[in-house]
């Protein structure tokens, strides 16, 4: 019933910028925590940034002072403003929220990539 659907990514060169959106619809109540994790091929999946409902945030080390995670809540969608990107950014990036409906899920978007070249 619930659906996260994830834009933005794409091709960019080291030091650019992308952002990227996600947006939650269905039967929704409310969504606490939201975040976007990324995972290269053959790599485990890892946290990028946390936001709580309230907008605390929680970003990994090597995307600090870098990437920027914000929501709008009124329209059930979450962004991440990716600044000085790195090849090793590259990544398919994974939008998750906690949802409540008539019970609480845990649900992840499609994922998109972002491809950063030097």
């Amino acid at each position: 019933q619930v659906q996260l659907v994830e834009s933005g990514g794409g091709l960019v060169q080291a030091g650019g910028s992308l952002r990227l959106s996600c947006a939650a619809s269905g039967r929704i109540f409310s969504i606490y925590l939201m975040g976007w994790y990324r995972q290269a091929p053959g790599k485990q999946r890892e946290l990028v940034a946390t936001i709580t409902k309230s907008a605390h945030t929680n970003y990994a080390d090597p995307v600090k002072g870098r990437f920027t995670i914000s929501r709008d809540n009124a329209n059930n969608t979450l962004y991440l403003q990716m600044n000085s990107l790195k090849p090793e950014d590259t990544a398919v990036y994974y939008c998750k929220a906690e949802v409540v409906t008539s019970q609480y899920l845990e649900v992840w978007g499609q994922g998109t990539l972002v491809t950063v070249s030097s």
